[in-house]
């Protein structure tokens, strides 16, 4: 017969044993999804760099632009259409702002249209002058922007208005994608060009981007 006076204190440390080994894995795997010396005050930071799946848009010169138009120098992602009323004007101007104060020299912005229907490249290449005639426009139908949606898990819905007319509700989100043509962070409105400015800034400096 078993002796339970013997057996509870082995229980007890096989228990503890456990315990110990379940502490040391669980923070071996939140370093592991934690980058080491990256801590945004904006936005948020890829543990992992995430590539994104071909797609093929067109600049507003009707040229084709591809994923491989995303390396050789980080970009920051906004997608929009001109008939926004507010986010879409107001995160524009952020990025002008941003780029004037070159928080991340040689980065590209790129401003793509989720309502082609009503955003002709003319329209577009006015509408973004406003802000700054660097800024790189994009179009393309639902197909060809579905690849590019589903990459970035963002959103691009028509929503029809009473009056016949419609809108469209769309991720505010602003992603960083790094000279490799990966997604690497992300920031979400309200955005703070100060803040984001210092993060952008912190990333060069580490040589994330």
């Amino acid at each position: 017969m078993c002796d339970n006076r013997r057996m509870k204190p082995r229980l007890l440390l096989v228990l503890l044993a456990l315990g110990v080994l379940a502490v040391t894995a669980g923070a071996g795997l939140a370093r592991l999804l934690e980058p080491a010396g990256v801590s945004l005050q904006a936005g948020t930071w890829l543990a992992q760099p995430r590539s994104l799946a071909e797609f093929h848009l067109q600049d507003l010169s009707g040229r084709d632009f591809d994923r491989s138009n995303l390396h050789g120098r980080p970009t920051l992602l906004f997608f929009g259409f001109t008939h926004c009323p507010d986010v879409c004007p107001t995160t524009l101007a952020m990025l002008a702002q941003l780029q004037r104060a070159h928080p991340l020299p040689g980065a590209q912005v790129v401003f793509v249209t989720v309502d082609p229907e009503r955003d002709s490249a003319a329209s577009l290449q006015v509408y973004l002058g406003y802000f700054d005639r660097e800024f790189i426009g994009l179009r393309g139908d639902e197909a060809a922007l579905a690849p590019l949606l589903r990459s970035l898990s963002a959103i691009a819905v028509r929503q029809n208005l009473p009056d016949g007319s419609y809108t469209m509700d769309h991720s505010a989100t602003l992603y960083l994608i790094d000279s490799a043509g990966r997604l690497v962070a992300v920031f979400s409105p309200p955005f703070s060009a100060s803040a984001i400015a210092a993060d952008l800034k912190q990333l060069r400096t580490a040589h994330r981007v």
